[in-house]
């Protein structure tokens, strides 16, 4: 567990360290709820997504899970068809889901009501009971992440991917979904036990760089964007997070010996096998590659590899991202730099003042 320089656990860690119990929390109170969930998306076909910063990352996550699970077209809602442009749709037949941590972001709350307004039906995604997205809505499901001190977020952006995670399964195609959920919270606590150590070492060996690119396909795209984000803002790292598939149209230039990747893969999956030639196409242009997850083909091709679960690639995300926590963390206080209060960082952040 990452420590100050009095031997103190930094809160950050400490919160990372109390994900387990918080998924499983969560997992608890949700499950009973399915019913409610199934009845309120009875008869849309389509999945509106409204989030901003790692609650966006969460939603890019709902985006394939429910597409792919569940074979939802989703899209993701611009706050700014609402708040800025008023934009006149019809989206009757549309469910509309907002993922906030706080559930006071003004213009998520706007978003929603404008959603609802415009004939969506309204589904929030919160920690925080009796906040203003919690009254907006016409269900919400509060996430058991507990109060998160440290301002980077950490167990509350876990807490909902699994909530997602249990959207999926409800409306999903495959009855054991929801079955399989109950495994999570024990691979994380897996993940915690046996990454520690490894991840000092990569963040000591990441000290000297001036950016990093952080990079998976499909589900793991959204684990990439979050990981990235973690770096920026407790790091104060250039880090860029985005598909691979994307990385391949251009960005690859930004790779070589000064500029190492983060590649994180699913343990199988029709993407495991395109990541690992992504990893061998990095290394070859001189690129130190650090992964995340994958198989022993993946961990050959790469510098060193950070160690995630075997759960299934639709469920892997909510335990890959753990290692990119641990190492924002770590890379943080060996920069010198304090993970709980990041540079220019509030717990609730408004767009628009």
């Amino acid at each position: 567990m990452g420590q100050d320089t009095a031997g103190r656990p930094s809160t950050m860690a400490q919160e990372i360290a109390e994900q387990p119990d918080a998924l499983a929390r969560t997992l608890a109170a949700l499950v009973p709820r399915a019913a409610e969930v199934h009845a309120l998306a009875a008869g849309t076909d389509r999945v509106l997504l409204v989030a901003r910063g790692s609650s966006d990352h969460a939603a890019l996550y709902a985006h394939y899970l429910l597409g792919l699970r569940a074979g939802l077209l989703t899209t993701s809602g611009s706050p700014s068809f609402a708040t800025a442009y008023e934009a006149d749709l019809d989206l009757q037949g549309t469910l509309a889901i907002a993922i906030s941590q706080s559930g006071a972001t003004q213009e998520i709350v706007g978003t929603l009501a404008w959603a609802k307004a415009s004939g969506a039906r309204t589904l929030a995604i919160t920690n925080v009971a009796g906040s203003p997205l919690f009254h907006t809505a016409d269900l919400t499901l509060v996430t058991e992440a507990g109060n998160e001190r440290a301002l980077p977020a950490t167990k509350s952006h876990t807490a909902q991917l699994t909530a997602m995670a249990f959207v999926g399964a409800v409306l999903g195609r495959e009855p054991r979904d929801l079955d399989a959920l109950q495994a999570v919270p024990e691979a994380v606590a897996v993940v915690l036990a046996t990454g520690t150590a490894s991840v000092d070492e990569v963040a000591g060996l990441l000290v000297p760089t001036r950016s990093v690119v952080v990079t998976g396909r499909g589900y793991a795209s959204a684990t990439a964007r979050e990981i990235a984000l973690k770096l920026q803002e407790t790091c104060e790292l250039p880090a860029v997070g985005l598909s691979w598939a994307d990385l391949l149209h251009g960005p690859l230039a930004l790779l070589d010996e000064r500029t190492p990747a983060l590649l994180i893969a699913p343990p199988s999956g029709p993407v495991l096998a395109g990541t690992v030639a992504v990893a061998r196409r990095l290394a070859e242009r001189g690129a130190p590659v650090f992964g995340i997850g994958g198989d022993g083909t993946f961990a050959a091709a790469c510098t060193q590899v950070l160690p995630a679960s075997d759960l299934p690639e639709h469920l892997a995300p909510i335990t890959s991202v753990v290692p990119g926590q641990l190492l924002a963390e770590s890379l943080a206080r060996q920069l010198g730099l304090d993970p709980d209060h990041p540079r220019g960082l509030r717990k609730v952040t408004q767009t628009d003042e």
